[in-house]
Parts: C-alpha cells; sequence; structure tokens
C-alpha cells in the first residue's frame, strides 16, 4: 500500500490559518493541531471545516484548533517540514496571558487556580509522552499472559526462551519508567532532557534496586534510619527530580562561571538531586502516591456496583472539560505499584460506548460525511482514543452523547459487580489483553468482565443512539470547544 501523502492538507492548514506569518507556534495533542496565532481574524474557517481530513475547526483557550482525528501525527510532521523547527513548541509558556497586578480576593483565586493547573500540566505532560510506551507494554505482557495460561495448555513456557525475551521487551517500559519520565519531565521543562534521564538510571539502577526489594538501611542519624525504595515502576518521585534539576541547573548555570559549566553544572545536579531523591523526597513521595493509588483501587472494588455505575457513567464527562487527564498519572501509578487498577476497567468500557453510540450514527446515517466521520471516529474510540467521536458528532448531537453515558453506566455497573481489574494500561476493545491477570494466568474473572461489559456498554449505546439518540432530520448542534489539559500546551 502506497504512503498517504499529508502534504497536501498540511499546505491547505498552513495557508488558511494566515500563512506562515501568521503563526508564532504549533503543537498537538491526541486530535488536533493547536496553533498560536498573531491574529486568528485571519483565519478561514469556513475553508478549514470543509477541507477533506479536517473534522472541526475550535477556537479555545488561546489557540487555534484544528480536530484532525487519528492521523493528528503524520499531519502534524507534513505542517512542520512547511514551517519548520523554529514553530515547534513543546512548552507553551510564551503565549500565557499575564495576570492583572489588581491586588484583590479574585487575582489570588486566580494564582491558586493557575498554580493548581500548571502542576496538574507538568504531571501530565512528564506523562503523556509515555503514555503510548506503558500501553504497548502492558498488550505485549497481556498476550504472553494468554499463551501461558494452563486452560489453553500453557502454548508459552514462562521459563522458555521467548517468554522471556519477549517479557524483557514488555518490562523495559515500566523497570525504566523513571528514565523515560524524567526525560519527558525535562522536556517540559525545557530543562537538561539526559541529566533527567541519568538521575531517573540512578533510580532504576540493578544494585538500588535490589537493595530497595529488601528495604536496606543506608544509615542511620538521630535514630532515624534512611532506607533504600526499588523505584523501578514509579513515576512521582522522579517527576519532582527533574524539578529539582530544573531549579538547580539554572541556578548552577546563573553562578558558575561559562568554562566550568558543561561539566561541574550535570556533575553537581547529578549527586545532589539524586541524593536528595534516594534519601528524603522518594521515601515520602512513593510511600504517598502507592498508598493513594492502593486506597483508590481499594475504594472501587469495595463499592462494587455503585462506584462501577457512578465512574462509568461520568467518567467521559471528565473528558469534556479536560479533567481526565488528572486521572491518567493515577491510572499509571496504580498499573505500575500495584500491578492493577480497577478504576482502569470501568474507564475501559466508557471508551467502548462512546464508539458504539457514534458507530450507530454512522450505520444510521446517509449523510456521507457523518458515516466517514462516524466510522473513523469509532475505529478510534475502540482503539482507546474518544476524542474524535465525542467531538466530532457525538456532542453536537446531545442526545448521542448522553446514550453513551447510558452504555457506559451499565458497563461499570457489570465491572464493579465483577469486580473486574485491568493489569495494563490500553483500554477500550484493543486493550482486551490488559485484563488477564499477569500475576495469575489461569484467573479469568477480569476477562469475562471485560466481555460482558464491553458487550453491553456496545449493545446499551449503540440501540438507544439508534431509537432514540439520532436520526438525519436533527440539526447538529454548536461545536463544544475541548478544554485544554491544565496548564499545558504541551503535545499528548
Amino acid at each position: 500500500m502506497a504512503k498517504k501523502d499529508y502534504s497536501q492538507i498540511a499546505d491547505t492548514i498552513v495557508k488558511n490559518v494566515g500563512g506562515q506569518g501568521n503563526i508564532k507556534s504549533l503543537i498537538h495533542c491526541i486530535s488536533r493541531l493547536r496553533f498560536y496565532l498573531k491574529d486568528e481574524q485571519k483565519a478561514n474557517d469556513d475553508v478549514l471545516k470543509n477541507t477533506p481530513g479536517v473534522i472541526d475547526v475550535i477556537h479555545a483557550s488561546g489557540q487555534y484548533q484544528v480536530v484532525i482525528g487519528t492521523e493528528v501525527t503524520h499531519v502534524y510532521d507534513a505542517v512542520m517540514k512547511i514551517l519548520g523547527p523554529d514553530f515547534a513548541d513543546d512548552i507553551g509558556d510564551s503565549t500565557q496571558e499575564t495576570a492583572p497586578t489588581a491586588d484583590n480576593g479574585q487575582q489570588k483565586g486566580n494564582i491558586v487556580s493557575r498554580a493548581f493547573a500548571n502542576l496538574i500540566g507538568f504531571i501530565t505532560g512528564s506523562m503523556s509522552p509515555v503514555i503510548g510506551v506503558i500501553a504497548a507494554s502492558g498488550i505485549i505482557k497481556g498476550l504472553l499472559s494468554l499463551l501461558t495460561m494452563p486452560q489453553l495448555g500453557e502454548l508459552l513456557k514462562p521459563t522458555s526462551t521467548v517468554y522471556l525475551t519477549v517479557n524483557a521487551m514488555a518490562d523495559s517500559a515500566f523497570y525504566f519508567l523513571p528514565v523515560l519520565v524524567g526525560f519527558a519531565a525535562a522536556k517540559k521543562l525545557n530543562s537538561d532532557p539526559i541529566v533527567a534521564a541519568v538521575i531517573g538510571g540512578v533510580l532504576a539502577y540493578p544494585q538500588i534496586v535490589d537493595w530497595g526489594k529488601g528495604f536496606k538501611t543506608m544509615f542511620s542519624i538521630g535514630g532515624f534510619h534512611f532506607q533504600f525504595l526499588n523505584y523501578t515502576y514509579s513515576i512521582f518521585p522522579m517527576i519532582l527530580a527533574a524539578w529539582l534539576a530544573k531549579l538547580l541547573g539554572d541556578w548552577l548555570n546563573d553562578h558558575l562561571p561559562s568554562y566550568l559549566q558543561m561539566i561541574f553544572t550535570p556533575l553537581i545536579t547529578i549527586l545532589v538531586v539524586a541524593a536528595i531523591t534516594l534519601v528524603v523526597t522518594g521515601p515520602i513521595i512513593q510511600g504517598i502516591a502507592n498508598g493513594l493509588a492502593d486506597l483508590i483501587n481499594w475504594l472501587v472494588k469495595a463499592s462494587g456496583w455503585v462506584g462501577g455505575l457512578v465512574i462509568g457513567g461520568f467518567y467521559q464527562v471528565l473528558v469534556i472539560f479536560g479533567l481526565h487527564w488528572g486521572v491518567v498519572p493515577l491510572v499509571a501509578q496504580q498499573i505500575s505499584g500495584s500491578g492493577q487498577s480497577a478504576l482502569n476497567a470501568i474507564i475501559s468500557t466508557t471508551m467502548v460506548s462512546q464508539g458504539a453510540a457514534v458507530l450507530a450514527v454512522a450505520l444510521k446515517s446517509k449523510k456521507d460525511d457523518r458515516k466517514t466521520l462516524g466510522i473513523a471516529a469509532a475505529i478510534s474510540a475502540f482503539c482507546g482514543v474518544t476524542e474524535p467521536a465525542i467531538y466530532g458528532i457525538n456532542l453536537r448531537f446531545r442526545r448521542v452523547f448522553i446514550s453513551g453515558l447510558m452504555g457506559s453506566a451499565v458497563g461499570g455497573l457489570i465491572t464493579g459487580l465483577m469486580h473486574g481489574s485491568m493489569y495494563g494500561f490500553t483500554g477500550s476493545l484493543i486493550g482486551f489483553s490488559s485484563f488477564f491477570n499477569t500475576k495469575n494466568p489461569g484467573d479469568l474473572t477480569s476477562f469475562y468482565a471485560f466481555l460482558l461489559s464491553s458487550l453491553a456498554a456496545l449493545l446499551v449505546s449503540f440501540l438507544v443512539t439508534w431509537f432514540w439518540g439520532y436520526n438525519d432530520q436533527m440539526e447538529i448542534g454548536t461545536k463544544v470547544a475541548k478544554k485544554q489539559r491544565p496548564g499545558s500546551a504541551q503535545k499528548a
């Protein structure tokens, strides 16, 4: 199959956002191009909306957003070939509006709100580049569990060379997660990603890991014992370490002579930050993060069908407001810490239900544009990305979105009743292998929960949409702008 050419759509987009001279910078998330323009009035919305390959155009969060869908990375690359690397914006802070100087309660509230948003944005921005490899690794581990199931005659022996080799491929992303997160966090902060990656390497260093598994004491001061912890699979200690490295690195560059900076800035930064992380911040943060993740897992399981019904019924509402980005690192922490996430099992059904709702529109509609968009959006949702479905069709026909919520509430209820859990990150239909118990391949409880809940979510959403949620006589509603991920314009 010939490689698809994205140069034409890229050229059309550049011309109709006002040309290269009107563009400050460009980033992209999982479904759209996000332009920072000098003058948004120069952009031609109507031409772009009618351009093949463009789903919609949205003005939001100080950005001019061109919704593409699942092919956004290809279109982004084609646009950047036209613009050049100087137009890439990895941070996005330069376009943030400065706050008014009035000293009043509202201003203080805005400062607190922005600080919290920036914190969430930093955490999710550090995680988002890593999500893909975590998801892929989870799928591989799920497939390995499937192949080693006693019910299938143990097609692959856990002691075989093939298993051990493939398992290493799947485990590497989790084992060296501090390195990956550190690199991504440093890129987010516009600091030195290599220094952060080296600090992450210290946390994942084999001898440190072995000591951490045995909780060996490093030293004692005043009766306080400092112990090594196992930081493989960890997230939050490295995020803080990257921030500390940024602060210390900037300070050193301001105070050291230029001829000493190349060697002594990374040397001092690595020594100081790695030591602080191992001795002080790491044990505290890792303990809190693991405790919080385990607590939420326990609450979801303990609440049974109630938690499943509520979370399933309302999770995709969080997507509308961009609040779901606060859940992503928490789910990752649950899986990396305890090896499973009951919360993510419920979230998975919400993706299936929104995909089923938009699929019903695609199959019922006789309008070619809605059929094409609906099928593409459904495939995307079944692969774990619901944004094209939500913003392309479901929210613009409100009943379609509500139909999807009904289906996901039923799916969540079933997941809660069966106490289903996920052992990988990838959800929706493509993430079926994430429901195989990696610790006990013979336990199929969660996989059966996935089958029943996904089937229920799919049928309920599809049928409610078909008979109540949509018909071709409905007028398409006004666009609902996707909320920017809190505190950031980082790629997602």
